[in-house]
């Protein structure tokens, strides 16, 4: 009895296995064994495997971008996730401060740049705020008396310029995160506090903080991952094929990119693809582990 009922249990599972096998497993395993090969548009039915070479050129070859490019990425993902959590949380602090009018109002602006869709947001960026032409930023520096910049010309300027924009398009998710956080905390124990004496940064320090912290880490965990892995915001700013700015700006995902699609070196981009695999895998193995050992501390306390 107790096997038919295993038997009959694989069997429903079966259609969903079978589903993340061939969606999530096979372009794994397919992905490390062309970054193995040297496959290329110049070997394309003819290629080999050539070991870990490709994997030797990411990580050792002097004019390698891939450590550029993951440096970036570390840069881009630690800068995004400090700016969202701050600005996040004095955002949903403010709209949360007792006897505020039109909150709703507010909040309901406030989700706008998430609602609208990726592309349609950096279309207008690019064009209505960074051009050096029409754009707004440039038409208030010259009413101001100031000279035309070029937003997307260079490194570091597309760098500020891409992340003022990830901001937009991302803060909407962390101030809504943030302020379901705040209102879950019982008010009476600010009341309790404020009667003791503490003042508002000791109510935040001892009350809000650690009462959202638990809602919030899941929250931060997730958009890192996104922000790590965000493609469409530096390629479509810097790099998109008949808008090329000047920037050589590069993520790990834009180098895997440009060697797959632009070098047609699918080998290599492979290999990139399979690095930047095994750091998140090991990024979430560390932090589930972490989380682990913080619920364990807790329940024996």
């Amino acid at each position: 009895m107790r096997h038919r009922f295993k038997t009959k249990a694989w069997l429903y599972l079966t259609p969903a296995l079978l589903i993340i096998f061939i969606v999530i497993v096979f372009p794994i395993l397919y992905t490390g064994y062309i970054s193995v090969t040297n496959m290329s548009l110049y070997h394309w039915s003819d290629y080999k495997v050539i070991g870990l070479d490709n994997y030797a050129r990411a990580l050792f070859k002097f004019d390698s971008v891939f450590l550029s490019a993951l440096l970036t990425t570390v840069l881009w993902t630690a800068l995004n996730m400090v700016i969202q959590l701050g600005v996040g949380f004095l955002i949903a602090l403010g709209l949360n401060t007792p006897k505020l009018r039109l909150k709703r109002v507010y909040k309901t602006l406030l989700m706008v740049p998430w609602a609208v869709p990726a592309y349609i947001s950096i279309l207008l960026w690019r064009v209505g705020m960074f051009n050096i032409e029409f754009g707004v930023l440039n038409k208030l520096l010259t009413l101001m008396g100031f000279g035309k910049v070029d937003f997307l010309s260079n490194n570091v300027i597309a760098f500020c310029s891409c992340m003022a924009l990830n901001l937009w398009m991302a803060l909407p998710f962390m101030i809504a995160t943030i302020d379901g956080a705040l209102q879950s905390i019982d008010r009476g124990l600010y009341e309790s506090a404020t009667l003791d004496g503490a003042g508002f940064w000791g109510r935040i320090r001892y009350i809000t903080i650690p009462g959202i912290k638990p809602i919030i880490a899941p929250a931060a965990v997730m958009t890192t991952f996104i922000t790590f892995k965000q493609f469409d915001i530096i390629y479509l700013l810097t790099q998109q094929r008949g808008y090329m700015t000047g920037a050589t700006l590069n993520t790990v995902i834009t180098y895997a990119h440009q060697n797959a699609f632009v070098s047609n070196n699918y080998g290599l981009s492979g290999a990139v693809s399979m690095l930047l695999f095994i750091v998140i895998i090991l990024f979430s193995l560390l932090t589930n582990r972490r989380s682990e050992e913080r619920f364990s501390r807790n329940a024996e306390t």
